[in-house]
Order: C-alpha cells, then structure tokens, then sequence
C-alpha cells in the first residue's frame, strides 16, 4: 500500500481516519479498533515521529530490537510483541514492559510463558496465534490443534489469554484474505466460553498495510501496521 504522503506523520494521521472511515462503514464503532505501528528495522526517528504524530502502540517482531528501542521512547508507549517468540527468550520477554504478546505458536511456548510468569509473580497478557492459511510458512497452530489444547490452556493461571492472532497470505485473492480473517472471528465466538476468563477474550489481532480493510470488515480489533507507516523496511 503506497500513501500520497511524504511524512510518517501524515500517513499515520491517514491511517488513523482511514481505520474510522473503514469502521464506520462496516457498522463497528471505531474505537474498538486500535492501530499498531510496526516499527520493525525502523530507527528512532522514524519511532519518534510517529509518536509525535499521536502513536502510543508500537509492535515489534524481534525482542532484541525492542529492548534496545524501549528505554529509548517515552514511557507511555505501550509494546506489543508481535514476532516469533523463541523458548529460551521467554525470560527476557517477560522481564520487558510489553502490554502483550500476540504470537503464542505453541502449547509449549504457552506453557513454557506461564512457568516464568509465575516466577516472577505475574500474569501475562497473550493472544494464541492460529494458522488460518495453513501455508507451511506460518506459525501458529491450525483450529483443531488450538481447540485440542484449550483444556489445557485454562490451566495456565499465570497466563490472560485476550484473544487469537492470525496472519493471512500475501495475496491478491481477496476471497482466501476473508476467509482466514472469518474462521478467526468464528473460533473466537465459538472457544469464548470455554475460557477462563471469557469477558476478556475479545481481541483479533489481524490485517496488516495491504489488507487490514477486509481485517476491519471482519472483526479485527488490533491491526498492525508497518510499511503504510513508515515505507519500505530499512
């Protein structure tokens, strides 16, 4: 997606009414979406000017970039980890200011969040990460491999578990775009009660710059936004 805008203010400022245009339209209310700016290899400048711009969540993939980039940015910037999340980086994820982690891929990684979390006397928020595509390339766990965990995962008491994330294919198939941001939407409603905490499992974490307008029309909460933002990844 490429904006008539030389700024990151002015694109984000787009963005912004974009998403309430796009809200409105659909019959949401537009603050039921919020929009995260991915800010993956993007210095911070580029950070800061969005910040300037109005921009209080940023979403990083890699936790090494947003250890070095937290300190760095004003303290009421709220961090969402969006990237893969290796096991034996759980320790320093959790020691991390982020307001949430959108990628648990695994029973495991979830297990392996709680154990920590509870060391450190915590409760972690997190979104499961689904499979929708089932591309081979994608993390995430399918439906049914999710849905024969959730006996388990609402065992995990250390662990606020506020909805699912998905990624869909990089592809001009609108239909095969819908169809994951659907089967999200569905798998929300249908596992909600079979939560532990079933009034704070509402979050769809999905759409990204090519194709959070038919994230929007199906239900996404989070959107996550890097290259309408800042252009091209440095």
């Amino acid at each position: 997606m490429t904006l008539p805008f030389s700024s990151i203010a002015e694109r984000y400022r787009f963005i912004q009414e974009d998403i309430q245009e796009k809200a409105l339209k659909c019959g949401r209310r537009p603050e039921e979406i919020s929009l995260i700016a991915v800010t993956k290899t993007q210095p911070l400048s580029a950070i800061q000017e969005a910040y300037e711009a109005g921009c209080r969540q940023f979403g990083e993939n890699r936790l090494q970039e947003a250890l070095m980039k937290m300190p760095q940015l004003p303290t009421d910037s709220q961090w969402h980890l969006i990237g893969t999340l290796q096991s034996n980086k759980v320790n320093k994820a959790l020691d991390a200011p982020f307001c949430l982690i959108h990628s648990v891929d695994s029973l495991e990684l979830a297990q392996k969040i709680n154990q920590v979390a509870q060391k450190f006397n915590k409760v972690v928020a997190v979104l499961l990460q689904v499979n929708t595509s089932l591309e081979a390339s994608k993390h995430g766990l399918t439906a049914e491999q999710w849905q024969a965990s959730l006996s388990s995962l609402v065992q995990f008491a250390s662990l606020r578990i506020e909805g699912l994330m998905t990624i869909a294919p990089f592809t001009e198939d609108e239909k095969a775009v819908r169809a994951c941001f659907r089967q999200l939407y569905q798998l929300r409603e249908n596992w909600k009660e079979k939560m532990r905490e079933p009034q704070i499992f509402r979050h769809l974490s999905m759409g990204m710059s090519h194709d959070y307008g038919i994230a929007i029309q199906e239900g996404a909460t989070l959107v996550r936004i890097g290259t309408a933002i800042f252009g091209s990844r440095i």
